[in-house]
């Protein structure tokens, strides 16, 4: 073999060896999963002097004192992993908190809200359970379901029903859904273009939400309730 092949030769197996090495490089960088790997519900139980269900909506949220927080806790499907079965009281309220984590371990439900061109792509529901609504009540004694953020991340101001989005937000059941264990499922969803605009305060609760309102859902996370008076957590 002359010079010029032999050079020839080693040059080829010399690329082949750093091309495989390449390849293995690549193949040993991990690859991240997209979307929520956990996520936990945060439900306390508030109180003060003026704070009411009033139709669709709450008075009186400010100077609240609050309970012992109840942390429920949900894995990747959305399925609850502690504090799934909740006993609340039938005319309590409680700020329920949404946090979640992506993959990497990064707490993100922040993102969601992180101004006002990111936020009006997204709303929460809560469905499920067959509740009579308090708008629905005769007795101003059903289910009040009110998305309550006063900041966006970026500390500008939420302004009005249509632009809250339910990281947090505020609940009762009331004593009208008093009676066995409902099921219920927290979902946020990504809406399309404008659809966020059109949703009122009463539509938290429609089993067609997905029809009503298009998008996608992000997260579905389920748990059980049971409502009485005088009912511990």
């Amino acid at each position: 073999m002359t010079n010029q092949f032999k050079s020839l030769a080693i040059a080829l197996m010399t690329a082949a060896v750093l091309f495989v090495s390449s390849c293995k490089k690549n193949n040993d960088i991990p690859v991240v999963k997209e979307g929520i790997e956990r996520s936990e519900i945060i439900l306390t139980e508030v109180t003060g002097a003026a704070i009411e269900a009033h139709g669709d909506h709450f008075h009186g949220l400010t100077d609240l004192t609050a309970g012992a927080p109840v942390v429920i806790k949900f894995n990747e499907k959305g399925i609850a992993t502690a504090n799934g079965h909740l006993h609340l009281e039938a005319n309590a309220v409680y700020k329920m908190e949404l946090k979640a984590w992506d993959y990497t371990g990064k707490e993100v439900q922040n993102q969601f809200i992180q101004d006002k061109a990111t936020a009006d792509q997204f709303k929460a529901f809560l469905v499920g359970g067959n509740l009579i609504l308090n708008k629905d009540s005769k007795t101003e004694s059903g289910a009040v379901f009110q998305p309550k953020e006063q900041n966006y991340a970026d500390g500008s101001i939420v302004t009005g029903q249509y632009e809250t989005t339910g990281i947090l937000s505020y609940l009762t059941i009331g004593h009208d859904n008093q009676g066995p264990t409902k099921e219920i499922t927290y979902i946020l969803r990504k809406l399309n273009k404008d659809v966020k605009a059109t949703i009122t305060r009463s539509d938290w609760n429609h089993n067609d939400y997905a029809t009503k309102f298009a998008g996608q859902d992000l997260l579905k996370l389920k748990f059980e309730i049971h409502v009485e008076e005088g009912h511990g957590h």
